[in-house]
């Protein structure tokens, strides 16, 4: 099975915001190493947690420091943008790393109403226009003229089109166009995910790019060498959900913090408790299992995996277990 990276660039207690983007720069080489076949980054905007707001631009910065990962964007959130503009943006990363550019899309804005506003103050690209604009950009990406406009540069590699989502709206979309369909199961806690996946290989029209349905999900996950230490730094993102129910944000706290400050018995019962039943947390083999074990449930090869941790080498070293444990070094060429 193929193992990918979606990282977020999530702010951290004590630390800066730019360190955070510069941290993704080097999970991004470090991952590479390691094996895995993709390196996503997702885009929010006015958010204090999720610190990485112009994907594009940390795609190329990656570009120049890896030589094999695919790199992609999970996703431009396309409402906000002129799909000419996106296009024109993805022909020059695909020209910076031929062959390695994934260009994942979706329609949610990715923060706050008062925020998409400031993004685009027409709103041409609200979401209803969502179906037209991947239209837009499959004809731009492949460097074909589109009602008398070229998307260039143009180059002999096109990017590879990804549509996003934790709907069945996503999903049909997908496969009414032909395209891969990435299902976000972090959202949303796994909810939904048979249903819509069911929906896009049920309903997938063959393209000449894709003959076949090309799924994946995307997971929240972390291994440490002990059951105890991964619970333990999972405390980070856990106390982060609690807030974020309570509409608190802010950057990631420290796992010594969240556990001296501990959870109310409502909070345990509410949010604690029910993340912990479904969560993928533990050591490199538990989390392997569990992995392994969702994936023939839902036929999929590839699995993306999100990790938060307070510390970056707990996090890397997380992505270094399971990179381990899955024998991914041995599998890729």
């Amino acid at each position: 099975m193929k193992l990918s990276v979606l990282d977020q660039s999530v702010s951290l207690a004590g630390s800066s915001e730019d360190a955070a983007i510069r941290d993704t720069l080097e999970l991004a080489q470090h991952a590479e190493a390691l094996g895995y076949h993709r390196f996503w980054l997702s885009e929010h905007h006015s958010l204090p947690t999720i610190v990485g707001s112009a994907p594009e631009i940390l795609m190329a910065a990656i570009a120049a420091r890896t030589s094999r990962i695919r790199i992609g964007s999970a996703g431009v959130m396309l409402p906000h943008y002129s799909a000419l503009k996106v296009s024109e943006q993805f022909r020059v990363l695909e020209a910076l790393a031929p062959g390695r550019i994934d260009l994942g899309v979706g329609r949610a804005p990715g923060g706050d109403m008062r925020t998409a506003q400031a993004l685009n103050p027409h709103t041409y690209g609200t979401a209803e226009h969502f179906p037209e604009q991947i239209r837009e950009l499959q004809a731009w990406t492949s460097g074909q003229p589109h009602r008398g406009v070229v998307a260039h540069p143009r180059g002999p590699l096109v990017p590879e089109l990804w549509v996003l989502g934790s709907s069945d709206y996503g999903a049909q979309l997908a496969a009414h166009m032909g395209l891969p369909y990435a299902y976000a199961y972090f959202f949303v806690d796994g909810q939904g995910v048979e249903q819509a996946l069911d929906l896009y290989r049920r309903l997938y029209q063959p393209s000449e790019r894709h003959p076949q349905p090309q799924p994946t999900i995307c997971v929240w996950a972390l291994a440490a060498d002990t059951e105890e230490e991964a619970v333990h730094h999972a405390l980070s993102r856990e106390r982060w959900r609690v807030d974020r129910g309570r509409g608190v944000l802010g950057p990631l706290q420290s796992p010594e913090a969240v556990a001296a400050r501990g959870f109310t018995v409502d909070e345990m019962e509410r949010v604690v408790e029910p993340m912990r039943q479904r969560a993928f947390v533990g050591t490199a083999a538990q989390v392997k299992r569990k992995l392994e074990a969702l994936a023939a449930e839902l036929s999929l090869d590839e699995i993306v995996i999100n990790t938060w941790a307070h510390d970056p080498a707990v996090r890397r070293k997380s992505y270094s277990l399971l990179a381990q444990a899955f024998g991914l070094a041995e599998t890729h060429h």
